[in-house]
């Protein structure tokens, strides 16, 4: 493997692998021994430090070299991913127990799941595992899919994992969420996320497909046959 590729897999594993502990295991002890500002102070210079290496070793790794592999029909499938992961993210900011606040317990204790949460309960997680499924699909090279593989297990792992704590922090509340929404997808109620969710996405997604262009030297989304 190349040096670059090497170091995008360890960037990636860094990444990953903090995210984790300092979410989980280390979160707790640390917390106690620098206190709820300092930990946050600390996860955020540790995330932004393994981010800006992966983007990095990202930028200095070979583009290409798997020449495209799955052609037109992987361009297919990662335009139409890419918009329901938009739907998803965009919808997990409105009203999202799983966000800290005062009251969440009983929040999602109360609630009935409604928008993007009628498909998951955790649909931030799932638009950035679509959005990873999407480049995977398309096997572009190998620097995107060890980058999209790292957000994929993230994205998968982190959701499960988030369950736990949860569960352990707000106890009943969690539980009664968790028995009116799915972990997995539930793409059948995609549609009834709302009309303007719906709209917001389309917006992001002709935009962000177009910002491809220039980000990545690549056309993306619909822009690829109409340009």
């Amino acid at each position: 493997m190349e040096p670059a590729l090497t170091s995008l897999l360890a960037a990636s594993i860094a990444f990953v692998g903090t995210h984790f502990a300092l979410s989980h295991p280390l979160r707790a002890p640390l917390v106690r021994a620098i206190g709820e500002t300092g930990f946050m102070l600390l996860y955020s210079l540790v995330a932004f430090a393994t981010l800006g290496w992966m983007v990095l070793a990202f930028r200095a790794a070979p583009a290409g070299d798997l020449g495209g592999a799955t052609g037109e029909i992987g361009w297919i499938i990662a335009t139409v991913l890419t918009l329901p992961a938009l739907v998803l993210l965009f919808g997990a900011f409105w009203k999202n127990p799983a966000m800290p606040a005062p009251g969440a317990d009983a929040l999602a204790a109360s609630r009935e799941p409604t928008g993007a949460f009628l498909t998951t309960r955790h649909p931030m997680m799932w638009g950035f595992a679509l959005w990873a499924i999407a480049h995977i699909v398309l096997w572009w090279d190998w620097r995107t899919v060890i980058l999209a593989g790292a957000v994929l297990v993230l994205a998968l792992v982190g959701a499960h994992l988030q369950d736990r704590k949860k569960a352990a922090l707000m106890g009943e509340g969690w539980a009664a969420w968790e028995a009116r929404t799915s972990y997995w997808p539930r793409l059948s109620q995609l549609p009834r996320a709302g009309g303007m969710l719906w709209l917001t996405a389309i917006v992001g997604w002709l935009v962000f497909t177009w910002v491809h262009i220039s980000s990545a030297g690549v056309p993306a989304g619909i822009w690829r046959w109409l340009l």
